[in-house]
């Protein structure tokens, strides 16, 4: 997860936090390290409250609807296949309401290019399901 957020910083520029659910991953050491050695306050949603962190459970629910239940997967290359091509419609072309009917990809350029190249990011970062490890 680390690897992970660390590539996302240098793509987007340092959270000053991170909202997560209290999964294993994140509760672990190491994570508190990750997150103390670069100064980002992270942030947990209280335990059974899912909709504290309603972005990413909108997120998994709609992936669960519109891809792995849709699909019955014979081997690990394959889900990564299938999972690959449809997080790459949803954030890539497929218009979000939230973003004034921008697809992810197109608002995040919009964003970096208003913001200055050294400044951190005012957001936190929600962590959302990536099943492919990739961003």
């Amino acid at each position: 997860m680390t690897r992970v957020l660390d590539h996302v910083i240098e793509e987007r520029g340092r959270p000053e936090q991170v909202l997560t659910d209290n999964g294993s991953e994140f509760i672990s050491k190491a994570f508190d390290q990750w997150s103390h050695q670069r100064g980002i306050h992270h942030h947990f949603i209280q335990p059974g409250k899912p909709m504290q962190n309603g972005t990413c459970e909108s997120f998994n629910g709609r992936f669960r609807d519109e891809c792995l239940n849709e699909h019955w997967f014979s081997s690990l290359w394959e889900a990564r296949a299938i999972t690959k091509a449809w997080m790459d419609d949803y954030n890539h072309r497929r218009p979000h309401s939230a973003l004034g009917g921008l697809p992810p990809a197109v608002a995040a350029r919009r964003w970096d290019s208003l913001r200055s190249p050294t400044a951190p990011s005012a957001n936190p970062i929600e962590i959302l399901f990536n099943p492919t490890g990739s961003l």
